[in-house]
């Protein structure tokens, strides 16, 4: 088996598990935080609607700044609706899928970094970023989310098995 086989099956577990979640969001709880100085239940929402989106960006490019030295600095989406960020979860989702099944074995294992005004954060191959950066970052902003939404009295089912 190749990269990509297996690992779409996981990807499609993981994604189909954080839009159980992300479903379960109401809208009058995404100003909720569950200490002044964690974030609120929208802004873990929408980061992980987002997060979906930057594995085309991944596999088709070496790097992303993340705050140009020339440009605006990147902002996370603040959509206000549960819709609105299961919309572009599931857009981001669809796109990731694609590059995805699309990317050539090859260039799985070119470097790509995260920049900040120019500089490197990490250089890591392009597969370590969809398993870091991707898959375990949706996984750990989602735990987070699940961990909200308990504290709300909303029932989280299970996400492997029981």
């Amino acid at each position: 088996m190749n990269y990509v086989e297996i690992t779409l099956p996981e990807f499609d577990h993981e994604m189909a598990n954080t839009r159980q979640v992300l479903a379960l969001v109401p809208d009058d709880k995404l100003a909720w935080k569950p200490h002044p100085t964690m974030n609120t239940i929208g802004w873990n929402a929408n980061h992980l609607a987002e997060i979906p989106g930057w594995v085309e960006g991944t596999l088709t490019g070496l790097s992303w700044d993340v705050a140009p030295v020339d440009g605006p600095r990147y902002a996370s989406p603040a959509l206000t609706s549960t819709a609105e960020i299961l919309a572009l979860f599931d857009q981001n989702v669809a796109a990731a899928r694609k590059a995805l099944a699309e990317v050539k074995e090859a260039d799985l294992g070119v470097m790509w970094s995260l920049l900040a005004a120019g500089e490197p954060l990490f250089t890591i191959p392009r597969y370590a970023v969809i398993r870091s950066f991707v898959l375990s970052h949706t996984v750990h902003h989602r735990a987070h989310l699940i961990v909200s939404l308990r504290l709300n009295n909303i029932t989280v089912p299970g996400m492997y098995g029981a």
